[in-house]
């Protein structure tokens, strides 16, 4: 079969033919349609470290949509020619970025009903911004909420999935040529990065009250911004760096809640891991199906075309979503 495979060696990517993936007992087999591009996939250099029997020949590729063509003797729920969409596990060698993967058949989620491009476009970032605003921030109506990098992939996602549990005021970072497009994502204030002093508007908008919930997307001094938007007893979530309440302003005596989230770390624990991945899938899946949340600027390449397209996101020369379909 036709893949796209990684050399841990020279850092390529390279188009080459591969046998085909085998199963294990709990495995599906899956025709790939369509597989999503994310910065964790480009950025494959930076965590090869953590697979201790990578070689040259692993795939990557995270977010499918596919057909299941063949399953495990011990998969249950799951038939051959059922489309079904997943975030898959880095940890595993056979990925999407190829004609056929491999996936556990108990993390894996029905297919909504929109195009495979569309479906394979979501999950890494719409299921991380998902699971952070209702698992972890638990956001309901009137909950006032702090975005930084709101034009990003998760970003994108969490302005939307906000707007829809009714949170406002939604105020977020973004430079000023991204300003319209957030607003029109349904954020109530854009706060340009590079010309504002960011915690003083957010201040100035909330009448000196700050914030109850705060969502960093960026990582850097990013955290700290967060946490210092935030009012008493607030809360926010790191997606990228390790938390440091150290350089937060009066963490302790505020009494912040702080929060990590890792959407793939789900496949490292168990029951209760694929628990939560599937039910993130699944819920915030329907979302885009019922047209409540939409996918903009979606560039749709061919598989040959990755190689290219992985090493712009990874040189942040991309914008917007980037998917390889396959077949139709």
């Amino acid at each position: 079969m036709k893949a796209i495979t990684y050399n841990l060696y020279t850092d390529e990517f390279l188009e080459e033919i591969v046998d085909l993936p085998k199963i294990t007992n709990q495995d599906i087999l899956v025709k790939v349609q369509a597989v999503g591009l994310n910065p964790v996939d480009s950025k494959i250099n930076l965590w090869k470290g953590m697979i201790s029997d990578m070689a040259p020949g692993y795939i990557t590729g995270l977010d499918v949509s596919g057909e299941v063509v063949e399953i495990g003797c011990d998969v249950k729920g799951i038939n051959i020619g059922e489309k079904v969409l997943f975030h898959g596990n880095m940890f595993r060698k056979n990925g999407g970025f190829a004609e056929y993967c491999v996936q556990n058949f108990k993390m894996v989620i029905k297919h909504p009903n929109v195009a495979p491009e569309m479906a394979a476009a979501l999950p890494c970032a719409g299921w991380t911004a998902y699971r952070a605003l209702t698992d972890k921030l638990k956001i309901s109506k009137g909950d006032s909420l702090f975005i930084a990098g709101g034009s990003g992939g998760v970003g994108s996602f969490a302005i939307q999935i906000a707007k829809h549990l009714g949170a406002y005021p939604i105020i977020v970072t973004c430079s000023l040529k991204n300003k319209e497009y957030v607003m029109s994502l349904g954020a109530d204030y854009a706060v340009d990065y590079n010309s504002e002093d960011i915690l003083a508007r957010i201040v100035e908008i909330t009448q000196g009250k700050k914030v109850m919930k705060a969502l960093d997307c960026v990582g850097g001094t990013n955290g700290a911004l967060c946490a210092n938007s935030l009012a008493y007893e607030g809360e926010m979530v790191e997606l990228v760096d390790m938390i440091d309440t150290g350089k937060y302003q009066n963490a302790f005596l505020k009494g912040i809640g702080v929060h990590h989230l890792s959407l793939g770390s789900g496949h490292q624990f168990g029951e209760r891991g694929a628990a939560k991945l599937v039910k993130a899938g699944t819920e915030c899946t329907q979302l885009l199906e019922k047209n409540i949340i939409r996918i903009e600027s979606l560039k749709v390449i061919s598989l040959s075309e990755v190689p290219n397209a992985l090493y712009e996101i990874r040189n942040q020369r991309t914008v917007g979503k980037i998917v390889a379909k396959l077949y139709s």
